[in-house]
């Protein structure tokens, strides 16, 4: 059934989700001589919202979708009951009869409980809605225990919210490995090891008996069939769904036999005037659970409403998926699960260390990509779904270490680049030209990529670049779509401005709430400029992990200790006092290569009473955990030995001192060689020093790791005052223009005129900015004051170092340990289960 002439077509659409909210905003977009007048009936008491982030609502996201324009009648808290086809009307749980002329159903779906024993517990729960979610967090409280049901995508996002609630958690999936609908076993092995590393009890292969009550009537234990026994005070229920096809099952409407309701290709019933999209509908016998296919069957609907000679079909989806589960990447594309038996090969690359997972599964030539699995590093994910089906641009081991990232511009037009709102690469570009596009935040807006799970995101934005830049336009270098404005500029903006926090940031200069990419960058600028302790009101809810705690994570949910060792010199009672810290906490030391002691295995808790008597001791914070400068390495020099000929282990103390607690774009290393022997590895730092006869020789810009760069001659026997006046102009120069989490390494590439412009800008002061960068660092030197001894003096802020927040004295029970060479290590996982 299509549209006529006449301006009195009734749309009726039962449910109010994600769903049902794009159907009607792609109809009233196509609709502009107004043929439809549109009614929409939802039971939650609230309009549609955004189910794909549910799990934010408990951090204050705001999740409703924009409100549609005043020519749709919206009804919340209102249920369709029944329909009556002869008459072309619902019935509604208010006593409505409301004809149509075309009815869509988009009912979603229901979470689905198993029939335990149990099962109707009081403080069992689902995980689908806003009120589910207020509900699970009333009874949390006063509560120390939860389990989740179900490891899929919802079901770890629900175990990620129960423990946020201060919950201790764990996950039961009745599947082998978690996540059994997108990982293959290698990759739901490495999540699983992420998420014990977290905390969090996985129990997979192994289905549920029973749910035991406690004395008080409500759930206390979750029985498995293999006799164990876990304590849950708070269950949730997250093991898959049931489409809602009720009202096709009471008005006699075919129904799948495990339920769905039955259409067709354009996603119409057996009744030509009733529809069905999302969850609730079952097309190619098939019930999707994405949002992607859910949008992509409205904008079918849509089409067929609007225009009677549609021929608009919906053909699939692309099930792919990437997302940030508990802090972890994951994703999968095209067929994961592709064997020999569709003529594929396996390509694996496993860093059990790092917790990187990737499988790539090829054509038996290898040269076309069928699927894959990412766990622990996605970076590639972008350019890897946008070739499947297709020829790889490289050979398969290149392409899992990103070593033939596509640019924007060498994907064809066919290629489906955001899978949620079916927008293709030629999509892309047509908008860009067609409509002068020129930054991301007007490619979303135009063409819907991007807008939903947000994973192509990169993507788009290199294809967007690649059209500007074969357009002759210069590419934007705005940090992210809050911001148009490159790191280098917002710091200026920050300074000029004397802006003070993130709100007042994006409120006078960007738009919208913020994001991963311009939070952490914004409290890095905030910090850099001395404004405010770093867990002190707002910044604190900007910064990264490690941040948050003053601590370094480490994979087992433990934290490391790093107390400042200025150039690797301690005395004896100093080094006594990290002695008996470490045997009084049970904690594990090391002494690193940048000449400090690490102590592991501290417990959340116990970091406020172990940096006490580190300070109380003389000790400052290493900021080990943060992106500024870590340690400044020393020979012993002249002092002691006979080839040095300057007092290198006195000038890297000066230099450490001088410079601790910058925080910068990226993490900060350096180290004083006392002669030409170079035994302090000074050429591989970020800025390194060398002693001759006649003074100093400064070297800029190495760097170790993945990547190693030799640093630069910069100049030759200097002064100790000289040194430093480099230094510091070539700190804050970095600071002020690099962009976010790059290295002095890569900035120093990326400068236009390289070293011998950095040359005239701190040395001849080409751009007559030396006295304010001097100023800079003056300013710095002086306002210094250790993070670790503020915190210790501030109630407030040591609340956050508990590991429970219902039981803040209360130890996670799952850290353990074993004893390897008479120091703890953490307990290998196949044994802690």
């Amino acid at each position: 059934m299509g549209a006529d002439s006449r301006p009195d077509k009734r749309l009726v659409v039962a449910g109010h989700g994600p769903a049902a909210h794009r159907l009607v905003e792609a109809v009233r977009e196509r609709d502009a001589a107004g043929t439809w007048t549109i009614t929409v009936i939802g039971e939650e008491p609230r309009a549609a919202y955004d189910r794909v982030a549910l799990t934010t609502h408990l951090e204050g996201a705001d999740l409703a979708y924009p409100a549609h324009d005043g020519a749709v009648a919206v009804r919340t808290g209102e249920r369709v009951t029944g329909i009556d086809r002869a008459a072309r009307t619902v019935a509604t749980s208010a006593g409505r009869a409301v004809p149509y002329d075309a009815l869509v159903l988009a009912t979603g779906s229901s979470p689905f409980v198993p029939p335990v024993e149990g099962g109707d517990l009081p403080g069992v729960f689902v995980y689908r809605t806003i009120d589910d979610l207020d509900a699970i967090r009333a009874y949390a409280r006063g509560r120390t225990t939860g389990a989740v049901v179900g490891g899929g995508l919802l079901g770890l996002e629900a175990a990620r919210a129960i423990q946020g609630l201060g919950l201790r958690s764990g996950v039961v999936e009745v599947a082998p490995w978690l996540m059994p609908r997108q990982l293959d076993e290698g990759g739901g092995a490495m999540l699983r090891r992420h998420i014990e590393a977290l905390g969090m009890a996985v129990h997979a292969g192994t289905p549920m008996r029973a749910l035991e009550a406690g004395e008080d009537g409500s759930v206390r234990r979750v029985v498995l069939e293999d006799g164990t026994v876990l304590d849950a005070e708070v269950v949730v229920f997250s093991a898959g769904i049931r489409p809602r096809d009720e009202l096709a099952r009471g008005c006699g409407l075919p129904v799948g036999e495990r339920g769905g309701i039955v259409v067709d290709a354009s996603c119409r019933t057996e009744d030509p005037a009733v529809f069905a999209i999302g969850e609730c509908a079952l097309v190619g016998g098939m019930v999707y659970g994405l949002v992607g296919p859910c949008f992509s069957m409205a904008e079918v609907v849509a089409d067929r409403l609007l225009s009677p000679a549609s021929t608009a079909v919906f053909e699939g989806a692309d099930m792919s998926t990437k997302l940030k589960l508990m802090g972890v990447d994951v994703a999968s594309f095209g067929d994961p699960f592709a064997g020999p038996e569709q003529g594929a090969l396996g390509v694996t690359y496993t860093d059990p260390v790092a917790g990187v997972y990737k499988r790539l599964l090829v054509s038996d030539d290898a040269r076309t990509l069928l699927g894959g699995v990412l766990v622990g590093d996605a970076e590639s994910y972008g350019t890897l779904r946008a070739h499947v089906g297709g020829s790889l641009p490289g050979a398969p081991e290149q392409m899992l270490f990103g070593g033939t990232e596509a640019a924007g511009g060498d994907l064809p037009g066919a290629t489906v680049i955001c899978s949620c709102n079916n927008v293709t690469a030629e999509g892309i570009r047509c908008a860009v030209a067609e409509c002068s596009l020129t930054d991301v935040a007007g490619v979303k807006d135009r063409t819907r990529a991007g807008t939903s799970c947000g994973s192509c995101v990169p993507l788009v934005k290199r294809i967007l670049d690649a059209e500007l830049t074969a357009a002759g336009i210069e590419v934007s270098k705005a940090i992210c779509e809050h911001f148009d404005y490159s790191r280098a500029e917002l710091f200026d903006i920050v300074r000029a401005g004397r802006v003070a926090s993130f709100t007042q940031l994006v409120q006078e200069h960007g738009t919208g709430r913020g994001c991963d990419i311009c939070k952490p960058a914004v409290a890095s600028i905030l910090a850099s400029l001395g404004n405010g302790h770093i867990l002190e009101g707002e910044q604190a809810a900007l910064q990264d992990t490690n941040d948050h705690f003053l601590a370094n994570l480490q994979k087992n949910g433990t934290y490391s200790v790093v107390p400042r060792v200025p150039g690797g010199e301690i005395t004896p009672e100093r080094l006594i006092v990290i002695g008996e810290v470490a045997r009084d906490f049970g904690l594990y030391t090391k002494i690193t290569g940048g000449q400090r002691i690490d102590l592991f295995g501290a417990r959340v808790e116990q970091l406020p009473e172990i940096w006490r008597r580190l300070v109380e001791a003389g000790f400052e914070s290493g900021h080990a955990y943060g992106k500024a400068l870590r340690t400044v390495k020393s020979c012993v020099g002249s002092t002691w030995c006979r080839y040095g000929v300057q007092d290198s282990a006195a000038m890297a103390i000066r230099l450490e001192m001088r410079y601790r607690g910058l925080r910068a774009p990226h993490k900060l290393k350096s180290a004083v060689s006392g002669c030409a022997r170079e035994c302090a590895e000074a050429q591989s730092k970020d800025f390194g020093v060398i002693a001759t006869e006649k003074g100093w020789n400064l070297y800029l810009g190495g760097n170790g790791g993945m990547r190693p760069r030799h640093a630069d001659l910069f100049a030759t026997d200097l002064t100790d005052e000289e040194l430093l006046t480099c230094i510091d102009r070539f700190l804050m120069f970095y600071i002020r223009t690099a962009d976010r989490l790059q290295r002095t390494a890569g900035w120093l590439e990326s400068l236009d005129g390289g070293l011998d412009y950095l040359r005239e800008v701190i040395v001849d002061d080409r751009l007559g900015i030396c006295a304010d960068l001097d100023a800079a660092m003056d300013r710095h030197v002086a306002s210094y004051s250790d993070e670790w001894r503020d915190t210790l003096d501030d109630p407030e802020r040591l609340r956050r170092f508990v590991s429970f927040v219902n039981a803040p004295q209360t130890p996670d029970p799952s850290i353990a340990f074993e004893v390897e060479r008479d120091q703890i290590k953490p307990l290998p996982l196949e044994v802690k289960r």
